[in-house]
């Protein structure tokens, strides 16, 4: 089983528009609302693709119950740890001409005994694979407390990316800028091989339309797709991560992870909303992924 944990769950609001002009009155063509944060996300892909998932996640106040709601309506088994404040709402406009602007929320404090619940809650199972995503919420400890003897991924940013560190996740996946950011140094391999200094197994790099950087124990790799997409780009990095975890759970090769991810991002690109893929390209691409090992 692989366990996705989100201690910063959100309720996910997208709106589609003609354009985006800042100062300026819009007219909303489309609204749509799903659960989100980004462990939630990543259990939604890993859901559509048949794997045994199980997310761990936050929720309160009326919004934390439309959240709930959805969980169940979409068949992903959740546990849900309850807290006092109000689950939080991340906003993603669209616009005609391709671009996606986000809006995030910071998210309610957690109490001392929330968080402790919290990490209990996600101790106390023993998965394949355990995949620690997104921002830590006010109140919250560190994803230290919460990785233990099982596989394990994190992918979050700037100091909760750099704390998490002393639990040796098996693998991190930060974007270019948040390693850029974490480690002051501009060379991605550098960096990465930084973050493994401090503690992480490996290191993905997202390198956008580029593809994927992968610094591991047994090698580096570059993975580039096959073609440039557009589309709501917001649950690539999500996607990437479902695939990392899968591939870690099922033991395939970093090549092989990796021309997965790849897909699977380019997938999520396509998808109309955070947590959704394209099964079809993601099926197509995998064997269009170019993968090129780097010299250490």
């Amino acid at each position: 089983m692989i366990v996705t944990v989100t201690p910063n769950t959100a309720l996910d609001v997208t709106y589609t528009v003609d354009g985006l002009r800042p100062g300026e009155v819009h007219r909303v063509r489309d609204v749509r609302h799903r659960a989100g944060g980004k462990g939630v996300n990543v259990a939604r892909v890993l859901r559509a693709l048949g794997a045994d998932v199980r997310a761990i996640l936050t929720a309160g106040g009326a919004t934390g119950s439309v959240v709930e709601d959805d969980l169940a309506a979409a068949g992903i088994p959740a546990e849900v740890v309850p807290i006092g404040g109000e689950t939080r709402r991340t906003t993603t406009v669209l616009a005609d001409d391709g671009s996606v602007t986000l809006l995030n929320e910071p998210g309610p404090r957690l109490a001392e005994d929330e968080w402790q619940a919290f990490a209990a809650s996600v101790r106390t199972r023993k998965p394949d694979v355990l995949v620690c995503s997104g921002s830590l919420p006010p109140g919250a400890g560190s994803y230290a407390d919460l990785l233990g003897d099982s596989e394990s991924i994190l992918d979050t940013s700037g100091q909760a990316l750099l704390d998490g560190l002393a639990g040796r996740p098996s693998v991190v996946k930060p974007n270019a800028d948040e390693l850029r950011e974490v480690t002051g140094l501009r060379d991605p391999v550098a960096a990465a091989a930084e973050l493994r200094r401090a503690g992480a197994g490996a290191v993905v790099v997202s390198l956008g339309s580029e593809g994927l950087l992968a610094v591991t124990g047994s090698g580096s790799w570059h993975a580039a797709p096959s073609t440039v997409l557009r589309g709501n780009t917001t649950g690539a990095g999500d996607a990437v991560v479902a695939a990392l975890a899968l591939g870690l759970s099922e033991g395939e090769s970093w090549p092989d992870i990796l021309r997965r991810a790849v897909a699977l991002s380019g997938a999520a690109v396509l998808g109309p909303l955070a947590g959704d893929v394209d099964l079809a390209h993601y099926q197509a691409e995998q064997g269009l992924v170019a993968v090129r090992a780097r010299p250490d």
